[in-house]
């Protein structure tokens, strides 16, 4: 990967466009990140770094946490991060990393840890329909229904049932970066982003190819399709 960072989901809102357009976004405060680590080939086999982000005690570490630590001669750091950046081998100890590694235009994969909704059924976990509630239904309302033929004798897997939703680790890919505010030390990207307020995020370049969509290419060569007919109108709808 070419640039990464460590942040805390701050929350979401919404800013206009030059055309007048809403656009929703979340607001992320991404580092000041310290790189902690520096991994080469000659001792570890890879090349990448470590980043510290979130200041905090040193007495709420760990031994080998605050050990390891005070062994690279940075201040103590609440989360720790590796990352295998393409750059790696340029960066030292002690380097600071900042939001303005990127810019308004880049597009990122974002990953979080999705917020925790508890032990729930199949209903509000996988969105099973109910059983009608008159005519006899019975106390089954929101069951999770049949588990599979007789002769099978299990269970297949994939079966939706109920259990524990959400507190997992989820990646949100191809999201795009609108504004950057290196002072504050703010991203601000289009839409949304896992985690609840004040989760910890890890920003990354997107791994899909974005491509950009050429002026027109809705607008069909088929004169039986309505973009065929009226080029005009189905540019104003697209735009």
């Amino acid at each position: 990967m070419k640039k990464a960072i460590i942040g805390k989901k701050v929350g979401m809102t919404q800013i206009f466009d030059e055309s007048g357009k809403v656009i929703p976004v979340t607001v992320v405060e991404a580092g000041p990140c310290v790189v902690t680590q520096k991994k080469t080939v000659e001792t570890d086999g890879y090349t990448a770094v470590q980043l510290g982000f979130g200041d905090v005690a040193e007495k709420k570490l760990s031994k080998p946490e605050a050990g390891h630590l005070k062994k690279a001669g940075v201040e103590a750091k609440k989360h720790l991060k590796e990352f295998k950046l393409e750059n790696a081998a340029e960066m030292n100890v002690g380097d600071v990393v900042k939001a303005d590694t990127f810019a308004a235009g880049d597009w990122i994969d974002v990953t979080g840890i999705s917020k925790g909704h508890g032990y729930q059924g199949v209903v509000k976990r996988h969105g099973a329909g109910r059983v009608d509630m008159t005519h006899g239904g019975g106390p089954v309302h929101r069951h999770a229904g049949s588990m599979g033929a007789l002769d099978a004798a299990r269970i297949f897997k994939g079966k939706i049932g109920a259990g524990q939703m959400g507190n997992e680790q989820v990646t949100i890919e191809n999201l795009e970066v609108v504004k950057v505010d290196a002072e504050l030390n703010m991203i601000v990207i289009r839409g949304a982003i896992p985690g609840p307020k004040g989760g910890l995020v890890y920003i990354r370049n997107t791994v899909k190819t974005h491509k950009v969509k050429q002026a027109g290419a809705d607008i069909s060569k088929n004169p039986q399709k309505a973009s065929g007919r009226n080029p005009q109108k189905a540019s104003a709808r697209n735009g």
